[in-house]
């Protein structure tokens, strides 16, 4: 007979569908088991809902009534858009629900936990709960420190530049490396630039993988100045793909008003910290409008600042094997260091191979 750690392997798995579709909500994955046979498979919609439980209790129909019902968050016990889905579970007649992570929500937190067991249904908790915290990184983020998880992607030859003396960059990794990146961006909330790299390189910032344009995210430009342009392909495409604006300047400035006229939203008069935007009112004003996962594709001064503020929740490191010499740009700028008890440290989480490149990534070292 399978065990309980097996099922919820499967809820976590079928969760990942949600990733970057279903902000603000949390990306939660449901198994119904009738007599060790999964009976019902439910994940969160995009949009946020329906929830993952009555999904998969749809699916099980009337297989749901005694049955094991494992998901990957504690189920919702307040009424929002949707009826809590504690009561759905109840009136289903389940026998046993096995969740992995409580819901830090303070709606729920807890009280999902103890609608279920006041009804006589069996509560086993805390099944894969790390594995669950990973998955949800940025909805327990956006909940306990009121901004998204920041995912920073970086692409580097084995020396760590990102471009030539001149500035050429395109491309140092493959086109399998760049794929890679594409998906990673669709499971993302946003996607974060500054205003450099626009006037640089005039990235699009979308998912432009087969079937995956629709899960372009939000694009972030950080542009204190407001140099963006009407002719950037961030500004022609906004009415495409949602694009905002931070800046220092009025949004009601004439450069404003033709980038709003296009589709830019522009979110202005932002307040400026050492001569640059400040970027925890930034984070709060995502995490405002529900973003829970931030990627970061930039140069090397905003990579640097995240790094050198601690921002950086998860690194993914794109490398070439390539060397580009001490004239190329470094994916990483000053970070002021003078003892190296101060370096950022990080864990490896994994390391593979795309081609020709490895890709690795990391979170900070607790």
């Amino acid at each position: 007979m399978q065990s309980d750690t097996f099922f919820m392997q499967h809820a976590l798995a079928l969760a990942r569908r949600g990733l970057g579709r279903v902000a603000p909500n949390p990306a939660v994955g449901c198994v119904i088991v009738n007599d060790g046979v999964i009976v019902g498979r439910g994940w969160t919609q995009p949009g946020g809902r329906p929830h993952a439980e009555p999904v998969a209790l749809k699916d099980a129909g009337e297989l749901s009534r005694g049955a094991t019902v494992y998901v990957s968050l504690e189920p919702c016990a307040h009424h929002g858009a949707s009826p809590p889905c504690t009561d759905a579970l109840i009136a289903a007649g389940v026998a046993r629900v096995v969740y992995a992570l409580r819901d830090p929500d303070p709606r729920v937190d807890g009280a999902g936990h103890t609608k279920l067991s006041e009804a006589g249904i069996d509560i086993a908790a805390g099944v894969l709960e790390k594995e669950a915290e990973d998955l949800n990184i940025g909805f327990l983020s956006r909940i306990r420190r009121n901004r998204p998880a920041v995912t920073l992607k970086l692409a580097s030859s084995l020396d760590g530049k990102v471009a030539l003396s001149n500035g050429r960059s395109q491309w140092i990794t493959g086109a399998g490396a760049r794929a890679v990146s594409h998906q990673i961006r669709a499971t993302h909330d946003a996607i974060m630039t500054g205003i450099g790299t626009v006037l640089a390189d005039d990235p699009a910032l979308t998912c432009r993988l087969p079937g995956l344009f629709d899960r372009s995210p939000l694009r972030v430009i950080l542009d204190g100045g407001l140099r963006l342009t009407p002719d950037q392909i961030v500004a022609e495409t906004a009415r495409e793909v949602p694009t905002v604006v931070f800046t220092a300047v009025s949004a009601d400035s004439p450069n404003a008003a033709a980038l709003h006229a296009g589709g830019v939203e522009i979110v202005g008069d932002m307040p400026v910290t050492e001569n640059r935007l400040d970027l925890d009112a930034i984070l709060a004003a995502l995490a405002e409008r529900g973003v829970t996962r931030l990627m970061i594709e930039s140069g090397g001064e905003l990579a640097t600042t995240f790094l050198r503020r601690e921002l950086v929740d998860e690194l993914v490191w794109f490398r070439a094997p390539a060397i580009i010499g001490a004239d190329g740009i470094g994916a990483v700028r000053d970070l002021g260091l003078e003892l190296l008890e101060f370096m950022p440290r990080f864990e490896r989480r994994d390391v593979r191979n795309v081609g020709e490149d490895l890709v690795e990534t990391y979170r900070p070292r607790k």
